[in-house]
């Protein structure tokens, strides 16, 4: 038993001598993890350098793009063909496609060797073969009379200008073979986005985002990009890592200083790198004692399944010395321990330097998504990884270990370069499919130039009938004057209360006027709650509600004895006699309180005021958030004379001359005029614009039947005509894997601000369906990528339709006051407006092509409902007191 235990110990002695030698011989192939963190970075200053339109020319890491712009979601389905090109022979399959919910799919195929003269001929010469064996195979699996889509593996390094490349058969799609392992991967598991190979050569692929892919036009969504990571190195970066022995192999390959990286990981070469450590070993007397055989003179004698059988577990050193015996060496223990430790170490570094690279790609992939933890799948292939015993553990390990914040499966792929480029078919099939469908749906939001010039002519005939008499009442345009006649002048001076009703939150302020070389506007303000219940009881409910506020803020101001001048905001539609009297038209906003439409809202207010008997207030102006707005902006510009409010409604008014008002009396000077113009349609002269989405808003809304070109323009309804047409999308398929949600089905989960967020040119996609989560909906990459489609044509058309309604005002302006060009102010308020990334630029560039003779500066209003409201007051009490003198 002592005797066992003796040659134990002296056989583990043995060996761990010969490790410890060679791992001094070879120290420079060893790598630490601190060297590894260095190739990383190294590797990932590459792929920045090849995404770069200026830097790319210079990159060894090529990224090239490979117009794969999605991955499968399990909806693919139908018959595709696919070739697959890469090496002494090649496939041709058909895979049929299941949508069947198991993500499923079967595959029919067959070999054709590739003829050495054919390999070295002419492209022509390939490229013929090619056709005519698929032609074969299409004969022999009766596919003669079909037109299938194609798929083509070309493992080649390819730069491709689009997706379809025709090679005189019907190509749908063209792709590498890494790209083809991603794709095969990315069926069985949603989560893989990236593809690598490890085998006769190596190479990665992933999915980049498309703002960081400068060699393409576009920024929305991803794109896969084939790296042909081979090459790094290729101009010295690795010149510190490479070995003697690297050097010596690259000067006897075919392509010297070329795809250095690769020769330093791939089987191709692995089994060359231990024949040339060996026979210098040999030579340096440290292996079979200094005798070199003819065999491992030989390049090309040691193999990579050489190397893979040496390193096996248990059988690996009796492999190990048959092997070495077939090349006429005598090896001792000794000489087998070494041997094989030499494969381990080439392997190992193989390895290593394949996770630092793959670590580069999971990092960017991380940071991309601004995560601090990714969770991904790398789909794999290639002879190395699937037939070596030892690779695939070693490189995930070492990857776990580079890139901790990433958790990261390794699928294998089955049949990935041949069944990936159907796929890639299939998706590319599924896509054309889908665009066809979206596109069908948004087209009605597409409005042409013309379209844009027949609504504001129809407009323009709205505003004519709302001023004159005999039309006003079957108008759709009301056109109704604000008693308002005039706008600041800098004179105004003193303190002054405003209202502000026209939400769920009602204001009170004091506003703070001076005069003079120190003119100045100061206000102080608080916000109350108006609860749903008083939104919805009796006029007296709320407008005692609307006093108890007002007091509150008198007693908060210490201001409770002071009779003050004030302006309410009353921001509903409104008929008014004069200046401090307004009837109700109806109410907007969801507001219903009952008993109030058709009353004079200044003498609700008066009657509340009387029935709490603690204070009393000078109200001298009823007016409108719109009014307010052009108010405040004619404050600080006198040519300012239009207001406009786009946000959670839609409204515009402008001084209009007393001469072409009918509907009140006098001739002289001008009036402001409400136009309430979110009427405009309600008689259906623009029904033809009308979508189908647009009347199931409609239906849906309070005030069904009216409002209707509100309804296309205002913040309050967009974000549910997108609700309406992601439902529409859902229910074909093209959306949230046709699923829909509970959220989905809820009203008014769309706010304005969602649209705005949605549409930030800042914003990436990741981020938009982060948003889409948050309003329950689990969406994918491409998901995001229609729903941001989707809110940029409803929020277009509201831009352009808002745009053609103002080019109608604008043109009437230049018209009243004869002149062949108009410079005019437009002071604009609204969360629409404001916020959203695109709104206000599609809004005026409308306006500039309707109205071309038209010069319109846009002003942003500071606070009109507020600071508007009190200006109307001092415009209107310096008019009383000029009036009086």
């Amino acid at each position: 038993m002592f005797a066992v235990h003796l040659l134990a110990f002296h056989f583990a002695k043995l060996k761990e001598d010969q490790i410890k030698k060679v791992d001094r011989y070879l120290y420079h192939m060893r790598l630490s993890d601190d060297v590894l963190l260095d190739v990383m970075a190294r590797f990932r200053a590459e792929m920045v350098k090849g995404l770069g339109r200026d830097t790319n020319p210079t990159a060894t890491v090529k990224m090239l793009p490979s117009f794969v712009r999605s991955l499968p979601d399990g909806s693919e389905k139908g018959d595709f063909l696919a070739v697959d090109l890469g090496g002494s022979q090649f496939r041709a399959l058909k895979v049929k496609v299941f949508n069947d919910g198991k993500q499923s799919s079967q595959l029919e195929s067959k070999f054709y060797p590739t003829p050495k003269e054919v390999i070295q001929g002419s492209g022509a010469e390939l490229f013929s073969y090619v056709a005519d064996c698929l032609s074969d195979f299409m004969e022999s699996r009766n596919l003669k009379h079909e037109k299938l889509p194609l798929g083509f593996t070309f493992s080649f390094p390819c730069k491709q200008t689009k997706l379809e490349e025709d090679i005189d058969v019907d190509v749908l799609a063209m792709v590498n073979d890494t790209v083809g392992t991603m794709m095969t991967c990315g069926y069985d598991d949603p989560r893989c986005e990236v593809g690598l190979i490890i085998g006769t050569g190596t190479n990665a692929c992933y999915m980049e985002e498309m703002r960081h892919i400068d060699l393409v036009e576009g920024d929305e969504g991803r794109m896969c990009i084939n790296t042909e990571w081979g090459a790094f190195g290729d101009d010295g970066a690795l010149d510190d890592l490479r070995t003697e022995f690297d050097r010596e192999l690259d000067l006897g390959s075919l392509n010297p200083g070329k795809q250095l990286f690769e020769k330093m990981i791939s089987s191709l070469y692995l089994g060359e790198l231990v024949r040339l450590i060996l026979l210098k070993m040999t030579k340096e007397g440290l292996l079979f004692n200094g005798k070199v055989s003819a065999a491992l003179l030989t390049k090309g004698k040691i193999e990579m399944k050489h190397v893979s059988a040496m390193e096996k577990y248990k059988e690996g050193l009796s492999n190990t010395k048959e092997i070495l015996t077939e090349l006429n060496l005598f090896p001792s223990e000794d000489d087998c321990i070494a041997v094989q430790h030499v494969c381990t170490i080439v392997s190992f570094r193989s390895a290593n330097l394949c996770a630092a690279a793959l670590a580069a790609i999971l990092t960017r992939l991380r940071e991309n998504k601004k995560l601090l933890r990714l969770r991904t799948t790398v789909g794999i292939d290639g002879g190395l990884y699937k037939t070596h015993p030892q690779y695939p553990k070693r490189l995930h390990k070492v990857v776990r270990r580079l890139v901790p914040n990433c958790d990261v499966r390794f699928l294998l792929s089955q049949s990935g370069s041949a069944k990936g480029a159907a796929m890639v078919t299939a998706v590319a099939h599924r896509l054309a499919a889908q665009r066809k469908k979206i596109d069908a749906v948004l087209a009605p939001f597409v409005l042409t130039l013309e379209t844009l010039r027949d609504v504001k002519n129809k407009m323009r005939t709205e505003l004519e009938y709302g001023l004159k008499r005999e039309t006003q009442d079957r108008a759709t345009v009301k056109m109704l004057p604000t008693y308002v006649c005039g706008t600041p002048d800098g004179t105004e001076k003193g303190k002054y209360l405003a209202l502000d009703l026209g939400g769920t939150n009602f204001r009170v302020l004091l506003v703070k006027i001076r005069s003079g070389r120190r003119r100045s506007v100061r206000m102080y303000n608080k916000i109350f709650a108006i609860p749903l219940e008083i939104m919805q009881g009796t006029g007296e409910e709320l407008f005692d509600h609307i006093v108890q506020c007002i007091a509150d803020f008198l007693e908060y101001m210490g201001i409770k004895g002071a009779r003050l001048p004030l302006g309410f905001t009353f921001s509903f539609p409104c008929r008014q006699a004069s200046i401090d009297k307004g009837t109700l038209v109806g109410w907007t906003k969801g507001f219903k309180a009952t008993d109030c439409e058709g009353e004079d809202v200044v003498d609700m207010l008066r009657e509340a005021i009387k029935r709490r008997n603690e204070f009393d207030l000078d109200i001298v102006a009823v007016v409108n958030d719109t009014v307010g707005t052009m108010m405040t902006c004619g404050y600080e510009d006198p040519n300012c004379e239009i207001g406009l409010i786009a946000g959670t409604g839609s409204n515009v008014c402008y001084m209009e001359d007393m001469k072409n008002i009918e509907i009140v009396e006098g001739n002289e000077g001008k009036m402001c005029i409400n136009t309430e113009w979110g009427g405009f349609g309600d008689n259906g002269c623009i029904d033809n614009i009308r979508t189908k989405y647009d009347k199931e808003v409609d239906e849906g809304s309070l005030n069904a039947g009216k409002q209707r070109y509100e309804k296309m323009t205002s913040g309050m309804y967009l974000g549910e005509i997108v609700r309406q047409i992601l439902i529409d999308l859902t229910k074909q398929g093209l959306l949230f894997r046709g699923q829909i949600s509970e959220s989905l089905r809820k009203r008014g989960i769309f706010e304005t601000k969602f649209l705005s967020q949605i549409e930030s040119d800042r914003l990436a996609l990741l981020q938009v369906r982060r948003i889409l989560q948050q309003l329950g909906l689990d969406s994918t990459c491409d998901d995001s990528i229609i729903v941001k489609e989707v809110c940029g044509a409803v929020s277009r058309r509201a831009a352009q339709l808002c745009g053609a309604g103002l080019a109608a005002i604008v043109e009437k302006k230049r018209e009243n006051r004869g002149v062949e060009h108009l410079q005019i102010t437009v002071g604009v308020d609204g969360t629409l407006y404001k916020l959203h990334p695109h709104f206000s630029r599609v809004l005026q560039e409308t306006v500039k092509e309707l109205a071309p003779r038209c010069d319109v500066t846009f002003m942003l209003s500071e606070d009109g409902s507020g600071k508007g409201a009190a200006l109307i007051t001092a415009v209107a009490k310096r008019l009383h007191n000029i009036g009086q003198k």
